[in-house]
């Protein structure tokens, strides 16, 4: 069966039960949680929030095609509360997001979905979970490891900030 990858996160209301909720419902309508990462706290990230986020990473065995789990993670974040999905890179405070960041390594671009998630590997938050629960899981286009994705992100912003401080 197909393995699927998730990102959580919330940074509204109760986070941890929000999440708590999703995962239940993803057990139920998507398939068997296979693991669960700890929960991290990140800081809002392509927006200003005074909310911080609770972020985690599952990985599920599913029978259903990835567009029947598109429509079921987005069904479940509206069954949570959440009203309305980011659009054009304009991101908001949630209650609940659901990203699916890995299909059994299928690479697919449409104008739905694009899988591996391509932010993914800039994000911080996906990664450390994704890292506590498939640290081998390999990016199907850059075929980099998890590790190997987060050690790369972690050096470019280091450099960033080198580069900040001889700007100043």
């Amino acid at each position: 069966m197909p393995i699927l990858l998730l990102a959580l996160g919330s940074n509204l209301g109760d986070k941890s039960a929000q999440i708590d909720s999703a995962v239940e419902r993803i057990a139920v309508e998507i398939g068997h949680v296979m693991a669960i990462a700890p929960y991290m706290s990140s800081l809002a990230w392509g927006f200003v929030s005074e909310h911080t986020f609770l972020n985690t990473v599952v990985k599920v065995e599913t029978s259903l095609d990835v567009w029947k789990v598109l429509e079921k993670t987005q069904a479940i974040e509206r069954q949570l509360g959440r009203t309305q999905k980011s659009h054009n890179a304009k991101y908001a405070d949630r209650i609940i997001d659901i990203d699916i960041i890995d299909y059994n390594q299928q690479i697919i671009k449409s104008s739905t979905l694009v899988l591996p998630h391509r932010q993914m590997h800039l994000r911080s938050f996906v990664l450390e979970p994704l890292c506590a629960i498939a640290p081998d899981w390999k990016h199907p286009l850059f075929e980099l490891t998890a590790w190997e994705l987060l050690d790369k992100l972690h050096k470019q912003t280091v450099k960033n900030k080198k580069s900040q401080k001889n700007v100043r």
